[in-house]
């Protein structure tokens, strides 16, 4: 197989001719870009990536047929999808863009400035590597990467015929209910339709920890560790106790100190008290959910 170049293969769409031009310009300058291929509306885009892999893929959202954010969500179930940015002239799908996992939101003009953090992290990400192959034994294939900490960053929430998003970054706590999830916050509790298993893929790398069989926790969240009257674990939040298994009991508390050593549970916290509430709410035990 031949080598990849060194350097990123960008997809740039846009269906307004001279603004991809510009933005393949853009592209080509950057010492992060080995080849940047261009297209002018999303059904040519997807025909490319069908064609062959991409690293990151630098999209409009206001184009005619299929939008960027719908060509988006379908980029997000292939099974190694590149990394999305999109670059436009609108402000108000941020928190759409970011739901669907884009790792940054570029506005038209687009500043160099801009665009160099966005190839910065584009480059992270690609140097991860795709999955191993299987071995030569037949053995199993090594499992992908997880999903980078940009993913998922806000979670889209229906209610009541409104739509809301919810930052990762003001959850504290996460509740199994089913093929739904609880997202506890200061703010109040949002009930998701996804499994807990699904979202502790996306978060398990963005400082959430699994603790429970029906439970995820923030670290930064986590104020002491402490015993229940029967003896079991608690991680004490602002916002409730929640259970800790035996058998995640060992690797929370690595997860603590490793995050504490780095520096990491600090900066979170920190991040966590500039937005919550002034007057927090008192602290309540969050209950497992009862088995059938």
């Amino acid at each position: 197989m031949a080598d990849r170049p060194a350097g990123l293969r960008v997809l740039a769409v846009d269906d307004v001719p001279l603004a991809l031009e510009e933005l393949c310009r853009l592209l080509r300058e950057a010492p992060e870009v080995a080849e940047v291929t261009p297209a002018g509306d999303p059904i040519s885009a997807l025909r490319s990536i069908q064609a062959r892999p991409f690293d990151a893929v630098f999209l409009d959202i206001a184009m005619p047929g299929l939008d960027g954010i719908e060509l988006a969500s379908l980029l997000s179930r292939l099974s190694d999808p590149p990394v999305i940015v999109f670059v436009t002239a609108y402000e108000d799908h941020a928190l759409t863009a970011y739901g669907l996992g884009a790792i940054d939101y570029l506005l038209k003009p687009v500043r160099a400035d801009r665009l160099a953090t966005a190839l910065k992290k584009a480059a992270r990400l690609a140097a991860a590597g795709p999955p191993e192959p299987a071995g030569a034994e037949g053995g199993a294939a090594v499992p992908r990467r997880r999903r980078a900490p940009e993913t998922m960053a806000a979670i889209r929430v229906e209610t009541a015929g409104r739509t809301r998003y919810v930052r990762r970054g003001d959850v504290a706590y996460v509740e199994a209910s089913g093929d739904y999830v609880r997202l506890h916050t200061a703010g109040g509790v949002h009930l998701v339709r996804m499994p807990i298993s699904r979202l502790e893929e996306y978060w398990a790398e963005a400082g959430f920890a699994r603790v429970h069989r029906g439970f995820m926790v923030a670290l930064g969240a986590v104020r002491e560790l402490r015993s229940d009257a029967v003896g079991g674990l608690l991680a004490h939040t602002d916002l409730g106790d929640v259970p800790v298994s035996r058998r995640h009991a060992r690797e929370l508390r690595a997860r603590l100190l490793q995050a504490a050593r780095s520096g990491e549970l600090d900066r979170d916290r920190a991040e966590r008290a500039d937005r919550s509430p002034r007057s927090e709410r008192p602290a309540r035990p969050a209950r497992p959910e009862r088995r059938p």
